[in-house]
């Protein structure tokens, strides 16, 4: 067991096979049926969000004012190791999130409830919110965010004045990220209860 748990990989995989065995000993009959498709997407929107925004609270709440108390000759170790690492999942998990949520509003409604939430329709206004709060989130991500965090870190080779002005931006757009994802979250969980 503990080769499983001191591999990322293999726990992962360990993961998703349990969950696939749940999936399978309460719903293998019916993974033809349109019912079935809606909860397993919904379970992928839900990992792939908890990646996401679980990221997002880390540079927020830990990383990001923790790096000013960080000795020097340490900051290499973030920048060079940690950060790059923790983006490809943020990045990644965000596209995730954004389209198994779509799946799911389509799954769920129909292309034309799609439609309604995107439209902010008054019986699904509250799922529409939520959606353009995560649309906005993930256009940040990849547009604002992660273009800023390669200069920040060195991947896209720039200089002193434009790596700092990079990371001013990145700054912004992620604390703006942090800021909707409280309404968003919000929007998210109460839905089925307020439309």
């Amino acid at each position: 067991m503990s080769k499983i748990l001191e591999n990322l990989y293999k726990s992962i995989t360990l993961g998703a096979a349990l969950a696939l065995i749940v999936i399978v000993f309460y719903h293998g009959y019916r993974v033809s049926h349109v019912d079935y498709w809606g909860p397993f997407f919904t379970w992928l929107h839900v990992v792939s969000g908890i990646t996401w925004i679980g990221l997002l609270y880390y540079f927020n709440l830990v990383q990001t004012p923790m790096m000013g108390k960080i000795p020097a000759d340490l900051k290499p170790g973030i920048s060079k190791y940690i950060a790059p690492e923790a983006l490809f999942w943020f990045r990644w998990s965000a596209l995730a999130t954004v389209i198994t949520g779509l799946i799911v509003i389509t799954l769920n409604l129909g292309h034309a409830g799609l439609i309604q939430a995107l439209s902010l329709s008054p019986q699904v206004r509250t799922i529409g919110t939520g959606m353009w709060l995560g649309l906005i989130m993930a256009f940040n991500v990849w547009f604002i965010i992660w273009p800023n965090q390669k200069k920040v870190l060195g991947i896209v080779k720039v200089e002193d004045a434009a790596k700092a002005k990079a990371a001013k931006a990145a700054l912004y757009a992620s604390r703006v990220n942090f800021i909707l994802s409280l309404p968003m979250l919000y929007c998210m969980v109460s839905y089925r209860l307020l439309g």
